[in-house]
């Protein structure tokens, strides 16, 4: 299979399926359905649902050319030996994390709400990372992986658009990583600090990286024949 070349922001990117991974950030109950940690500190958690389809559409893109899949998902210990005093009581949400709430313990591993919604759940042998903070590769073995697997390119996506995915973003740049992040793939609970921080990627020439969206990666896709054939 040959390289597929996605048009984007603020040019076009060439990446080899085989070098290339989906990062699905933090697509969880949490964040996304009510009664999780999203809607605790006063979001309206039904706009992050906006991301789902094109996010299950690239999924099942992945898939079917064999790209690499990960997700992540943002949650502590039981016991929240890795929660820093700092982070559980900041703000002032109707739950703090570690709190018993409709779906569990508010952002703790093993509980529902700490799981990936339905929709996007990962398949048999996708790896799933378990982060303490919120980028991808702090105090994980993500960069191991990527490495292991020859992968040079990211394709990231997920929530929140400014936060999780953005500071991912960052750390997959700082080692070397081109990240492409479909714009329809990530939401907010702000849609300005939606709008800004995708413009902030693709700045300065693509300072963080390219900005596409689920459309024109699929018509990339298509274009290759044995990428359509696997589809």
């Amino acid at each position: 299979m040959g390289s597929v070349v996605i048009d984007a922001v603020p040019e076009a990117i060439a990446c080899h399926p085989a070098r290339t991974a989906v990062v699905m950030i933090d697509m969880q109950r949490d964040f996304l359905e009510p009664g999780g940690f999203g809607e605790t500190l006063g979001n309206d958690v039904s706009l992050l649902q906006a991301a789902v389809p094109a996010c299950k559409a690239l999924l099942a893109l992945a898939r079917a050319s064999g790209m690499l899949v990960i997700h992540t998902r943002e949650g502590h210990r039981p016991d929240l030996s890795d929660a820093p005093k700092a982070k559980i009581e900041r703000g002032a949400p109707s739950m703090r994390i570690g709190d018993r709430g409709p779906m569990g313990r508010i952002l703790v591993r093993g509980e529902p709400g700490h799981d990936i919604v339905p929709e996007l759940y990962p398949a048999a042998g996708e790896v799933v990372i378990d982060k303490p903070g919120k980028g991808a590769f702090h105090a994980t073995d993500l960069h191991s992986i990527l490495i292991n697997q020859f992968i040079d390119t990211l394709i990231v996506c997920g929530v929140t658009t400014e936060v999780c995915v953005h500071t991912s973003v960052r750390e997959a740049n700082d080692r070397g990583y081109r990240c492409i992040v479909p714009a329809d793939c990530c939401a907010s609970y702000f849609p300005e600090f939606h709008q800004v921080g995708l413009k902030m990627i693709a700045a300065q020439g693509g300072i963080f990286g390219w900005v596409s969206d689920m459309a024109r990666i699929g018509a990339a896709f298509a274009a290759v024949p044995a990428v359509r054939a696997a589809a």
